[in-house]
């Protein structure tokens, strides 16, 4: 320590004298490192509470998906880039907030990021292919999201070279990425966090030992686990029974979070053993048409109180949402609903489509209790 201190009291000196300061006792300045190295530690912790626990906000939305298809001359998204003066930013305008206060923001990335525009064969009869410029990552870093999900099923729209080219757009730009294979990590307030990651509509047999199995394992090293799930039917609002098994076949493995997608559609939660389930999300940032049926859907937030390797549920809240700033079309801004109607009628979406459900949460809070 001696040593550190003698070398970092030099280098003040050094610089002090480069810029025509006047000596200083060699003692006051050893105090006065002391003092930045205390502070330092002082910082370090400011993010625990006084008991030593770390207290985690984590937000989740649904689908993200940005640029268009390569295939087709028109790309709604790319006009509407254009219109907004061409910075990709513009999709989060209203998000950019709520994602800069958290801890941390996860995403289910809908697409691929490349120039490429080989399409496989057992994707060209497909409706839907999505792809973006790379540059347009940025807009994830830009915005406070530090994580997304990469199994879905337009992940593999360009095919395998496209989705490794996908992973390494990514991960130059910091953002933590998961998929059934890889467990991806963020820390923050000392915690890591793992994610994983499965793509469930056609694949369940697979899944049923597999997913328990590796979040088993997973959590003996992390201590706040989310699984992320790309499953159920497109456009319905409520969960299938497959959905409902594989949740809970999740949490007794040992997740702390189970989030969904896929169905473009909210639909309700549930709180099975302590741990919130959200079978959908529905659209968040979506390129992929230009006025949806239902552009309703909200944004969770969570909240965990972490300490020595235990995570524990603090309660959640949700933003309801319209995935546009307009309501005669969808211009990719997701925007917080302010009008009590349009609250009203995504609570009661929840409310109704979760009647059935074993576990569904009494209430949907729109504030933290």
């Amino acid at each position: 320590m001696k040593k550190l201190l003698s070398l970092l009291t030099a280098m003040l000196l050094a610089t002090c004298a480069g810029a025509g300061a006047e000596y200083v006792d060699e003692d006051d300045d050893e105090l006065y490192i002391l003092d930045v190295i205390e502070t330092q530690e002082e910082e370090k912790k400011e993010v625990l509470d006084t008991d030593g626990s770390a207290l985690m906000t984590i937000t989740c939305t649904g689908d993200f998906t940005i640029g268009g298809d390569s295939r087709k001359r028109t790309n709604i998204f790319e006009d509407e880039l254009r219109e907004q003066g061409g910075d990709i930013n513009f999709t989060m305008q209203n998000m950019r907030s709520l994602f800069l206060e958290d801890d941390l923001t996860l995403v289910n990335f809908e697409g691929t990021l490349t120039e490429s525009t080989y399409v496989p064969n057992n994707k060209r009869e497909n409706k839907f292919l999505f792809s973006a410029p790379p540059s347009y990552v940025s807009v994830l870093p830009d915005n406070g999201i530090e994580a997304v999900s990469l199994e879905n099923n337009h992940i593999m729209d360009h095919g395998e070279e496209v989705y490794a080219e996908t992973q390494q757009h990514l991960e130059e730009a910091g953002i933590v990425w998961s998929n059934s294979e890889h467990i991806g990590v963020y820390e923050c307030k000392g915690i890591r966090i793992a994610m994983l990651s499965y793509l469930c509509i056609d694949r369940y047999d697979r899944l049923w030992d597999k997913v328990p199995q590796d979040i088993a394992e997973a959590k003996k090293i992390y201590p706040l686990v989310i699984v992320s799930f790309h499953w159920g039917n497109e456009l319905d609002y409520a969960p299938t029974n497959n959905q409902i098994r594989m949740g809970r076949l999740a949490v007794d493995a040992g997740a702390d979070l189970v989030i969904g997608h896929h169905s473009h559609r909210m639909n309700p939660i549930e709180q099975y053993k302590g741990v919130y389930i959200c079978y959908s999300l529905g659209n968040f940032c979506f390129s992929g048409n230009s006025k949806p049926s239902d552009m309703s859907s909200f944004v969770f937030q969570v909240r965990f109180r972490v300490k020595d390797g235990v995570c524990t549920s603090r309660g959640f809240r949700i933003i309801p949402i319209r995935i546009s700033s307009r309501t005669n079309r969808n211009d990719f801004i997701p925007t917080p609903y302010t009008t009590g109607s349009n609250i009203d009628s995504v609570l009661t979406v929840l409310r109704n489509n979760g009647r059935k459900l074993e576990y569904a949460v009494p209430e949907y809070p729109l504030d933290w209790k």
